[in-house]
């Protein structure tokens, strides 16, 4: 049987996402972060369809989003309890098993244990039990969140050590252990393993997706800091020396892309907020980039645009998002296309 782990630029189905609550998380920012959810929502449903899990009144929010512009028959909303709305980490992650999708349900524990995450862990589940989808889905009792990995599509995973080896997932697991059970689920040949890199404020313990993604089989894209007083600038220069030694499936050095920092935004508590460039989301003809009202949006847009030739790059203000500590890629989690249904896109 062949496992293929697709990389997020092959065709997509849909992208889900999780819809915020008035009363959750976000209720402080509730207004700017329900704009920046219809913002990602409008420009995804320009190239595929949304299917969009909601807390709330699934008529309510379908109508706020045909106002928006979005076309009818690129959505669907599914009446679905939630903690929280960050579908990257408690949406399924897909693969393909002998070219048929097959959705792997991982335990969502709420990064390590940090907040309550019970109803966010059964996300996926209703959703199939509403058919969202057609694919099987597969419950695992393996602690694991989509933002903690990336793939090339070629067999080659990249991951941080202080997110899976972290003790308040999986207790117990070597590395060695952990990385035999990523090769089996996904099919993989190797796993790139990061030991440093990390931005503040960050809450998942050093999800990749924050700080270095692959943008084709010998490019990545990573968080840079080239100011030496800023506080990132030894741990990010450092993870840029161990990208530097990563070698791609056919022995050559990755093509590395740095990414500039976005200039410190805290919160009102003085607490910095993780704002950076590499959480980007791949669709269907496109690359949509989080940015930050600052003067390094526009450098981080151009350095990437090479990277996606014949895809439109589209800039998404995400101040809001970063409140809670996440950002564009992190509410978002694509649904592939299967093999057989493919389309040159």
């Amino acid at each position: 049987m062949t496992t293929v782990l697709p990389a997020e630029w092959a065709p997509q189905d849909a992208v889900q996402l999780t819809w915020p609550c008035a009363d959750g998380d976000f209720a402080r920012w509730f207004d700017a972060v329900e704009r920046n959810f219809i913002a990602i929502a409008t420009a995804v449903a320009r190239l595929e369809p949304l299917l969009i899990a909601t807390a709330g009144e699934p008529d309510t929010l379908r109508q706020r989003l045909l106002r928006a512009g979005i076309a009818a028959g690129r959505l669907r909303v599914f009446k679905v309890p939630s903690n929280d709305v960050w579908a990257r980490d408690h949406g399924p992650i897909t693969v393909f098993r002998n070219r048929r999708p097959v959705h792997l349900d991982f335990t969502f524990n709420g990064w390590g244990g940090k907040f309550d995450a019970g109803e966010d862990d059964r996300i996926t589940r209703r959703l199939a039990q509403q058919h969202a989808w057609t694919a099987p889905v597969e419950a695992l009792d393996f602690v694991l969140e989509g933002g903690a990995i990336d793939a090339d599509g070629a067999g080659t995973l990249l991951t941080t050590e202080r997110c899976l080896l972290a003790p308040t997932r999986n207790p117990g697991l070597s590395r060695s252990q952990v990385e035999e059970k990523l090769k089996q689920w996904f099919g993989l040949t190797r796993v790139l393993w990061l030991k440093r890199g990390d931005l503040l404020g960050d809450d998942t313990d050093g999800h990749i997706d924050t700080i270095a993604r692959f943008c084709d089989p010998g490019t990545i894209a990573y968080q840079a800091c080239d100011d030496r007083q800023d506080a990132h600038y030894e741990e990010l220069g450092a993870m840029a020396a161990e990208l530097a030694t990563f070698r791609d499936a056919w022995g050559k050095p990755y093509r590395l892309v740095p990414l500039p920092l976005p200039p410190a935004i805290h919160d009102d508590t003085g607490r910095r907020l993780p704002a950076g460039y590499p959480n980007f989301l791949i669709v269907n003809g496109a690359v949509l980039v989080p940015t930050y009202d600052c003067p390094t949006d526009e450098p981080a847009l151009e350095r990437l645009r090479p990277c996606f030739p014949g895809r439109e790059l589209i800039g998404i203000d995400c101040r809001a998002l970063i409140h809670q500590y996440g950002s564009l890629h992190c509410v978002t989690m694509q649904i592939p296309k299967a093999p057989s249904l493919q389309e040159r896109l």
